[in-house]
């Protein structure tokens, strides 16, 4: 069995270890491991790791799809005094550059099917299915080589670099310390109502924040039986709930709007799911009712943050979402939020501002850029960026992102208010609302829109939905233009690329 300091991320694998050794840590394919497997393999990685010499904080990449041996590379990293960084393994060419060099990454531990997009300088590790992979390594703890090995820190140390989408601007690597992140697991554990009986399924990329810091990391500390999917493979998920291995999913809430409207849905036995979590964009309120009605036996929890905080800020559960279907909920165990006017001044209940928070789950800023990161926090606050309404009840409502709000002829509309309207069209499958330069409006309100697939879907004009729009809306917040697409550009975690959206159509 392992010593591993109690400030540390991995340590929460280890006390659960010690209180449940024999009990099912994880399921990756054919793969099964205990805790006490699972633990000794991370210190057989950890010193796997150690004895390529790369020094005490020296940043390690992590560039892979997910994979029981991409967890235990997070943790053996942890163990041996390295810093993770979590690498988008769709990002190619200078993207991919930029965070390697950007991060200054010593060595990169990478899946061989990846391996060759890297830059030709950088120093690879196989994460697994190759001879001499940290997965090979971590493996010959099962068969009675365990290495016992002891880390520790106070907290403050650097665990990982987490980079922003980079959905506005170049991505920046938060510096995530074990001390904020080990915050943000107990938050999680808290507002979540995550238990030791859960049996949470894990689809989104574990290179995200949310997928990982949110639900695994917790559902590991807590003792959990937790399965990793490569994708949220639609099918799968159904199989697993079928077959009561699994009662709890997270996902976007474009993963939903696809589950929903996958064939299995209506006609597969889902009785068992118990918890919906979703967040890392805003779920259109139409949508959220379709699913409640299909399941309403489930439990849906609204997530919102952003990796900066870890990224769990706020959590509406399932209890509270009556009357109330647009918000985000009220901060978590360990955060603190207000919303403020441009003067960084705490305005009343009611009035729309920014979101600024303060928490020990906040990161310490941004790598090697400071003057982003004194922009960010000023006056012992964070600047989300997220402009927000905060209730009497002290429940926030995020009304859109500071540069997604569109300046249409001088009054300002929020995109969200928009794209809600338009969900209630039974012909629209997905809508994404920016601003486009005009000569007249400043920036035209326009809807980028995909077509359901239904008959509805077929017959949608442009015409016909603005005629919608104008019936839900002020006639200055209607679109002036619908645009349609047969897909919505968005990262891996779900949200809308709307940068690319503006880019794309703003020349038309």
């Amino acid at each position: 069995m392992t010593g591993t300091g109690g400030n540390q991320v991995d340590a929460v694998l280890s006390r659960s270890a010690r209180r449940t050794p024999e009990r099912i840590a994880l399921r990756y394919g054919e793969r099964t491991w205990t805790y006490r497997a699972l633990d000794d393999a991370v210190s057989e990685a950890a010193a796997f790791l150690m004895a390529e010499r790369l020094g005490h904080g020296a940043r390690v990449g992590a560039y892979g799809h997910n994979s029981d041996a991409y967890l235990i590379g997070f943790l053996a990293c942890s163990r041996a005094g390295l810093v993770h960084v979590p690498i988008n393994h769709n990002l190619t060419g200078e993207d991919l550059r930029y965070i390697v060099e950007q991060s200054g990454s010593a060595v990169v531990l990478a899946d061989p099917v990846l391996q060759h997009r890297l830059p030709d300088t950088t120093r690879v590790l196989p994460l697994r299915d190759a001879t001499g992979s940290l997965l090979e390594h971590a493996s010959r703890s099962e068969q009675g080589g365990t290495h016992v090995f002891v880390g520790d820190n106070d907290g403050g140390e650097l665990a990982q670099l987490l980079y922003t989408s980079g959905t506005t601007a170049l991505p920046r690597g938060a510096m995530m310390s074990h001390r904020a992140l080990v915050h943000e697991y107990a938050s999680a554990i808290a507002a979540l109502d995550l238990k030791e009986t859960d049996k949470p399924v894990h689809s989104l990329p574990l290179y995200h924040s949310a997928q990982l810091h949110v639900f695994l990391m917790p559902y590991l500390a807590i003792g959990a039986e937790n399965t990793i999917l490569d994708a949220p493979d639609a099918e799968r998920i159904f199989e697993l709930v079928e077959a009561g291995r699994a009662d709890s999913l997270f996902a976007p809430p474009t993963v939903w709007i696809g589950l929903a409207n996958h064939p299995g849905f209506a006609r597969r036995d889902l009785s068992a799911l118990r918890k919906a979590y979703y967040g890392a964009s805003i779920m259109p309120v139409p949508v959220l009712e379709r699913l409640r009605s299909r399941l309403p036996g489930l439990g849906f929890y609204n997530c919102f943050g952003q990796s900066e905080i870890g990224p769990l800020a706020t959590v509406l559960g399932p209890d509270e979402h009556e009357g109330r279907m647009d918000s985000c909920g009220r901060p978590v165990l360990f955060v603190e939020a207000r919303v403020v006017d441009e003067r960084g001044w705490e305005v009343p209940d009611g009035t729309q501002g920014e979101v600024v928070y303060r928490s020990p789950q906040l990161c310490d800023g941004y790598w090697d850029k400071p003057v982003e990161t004194a922009e960010a926090f000023r006056d012992g606050w964070f600047h989300s960026g997220d402009l927000a309404v905060r209730d009497a009840d002290g429940y926030f409502t995020v009304v859109d992102r500071v540069k997604d709000v569109i300046n249409s002829g001088g009054v300002l509309v929020a995109s969200r208010q928009v794209e809600d309207a338009l969900y209630e069209h039974a012909g629209v499958a997905e809508a994404a609302v920016v601003g486009l330069p005009d000569e007249r409006w400043i920036e035209a309100v326009t809807a980028v829109v995909v077509r359901a697939a239904t008959g509805a879907g077929r017959a949608l004009t442009e015409a016909g939905l603005i005629a919608h729009a104008r019936e839900k809306l002020a006639h200055f917040k209607a679109p002036k233009r619908i645009l349609f697409v047969d897909e919505l550009p968005r990262n891996a975690s779900g949200k809308i690329l709307k940068r690319e959206l503006r880019d794309r159509f703003g020349g038309r």
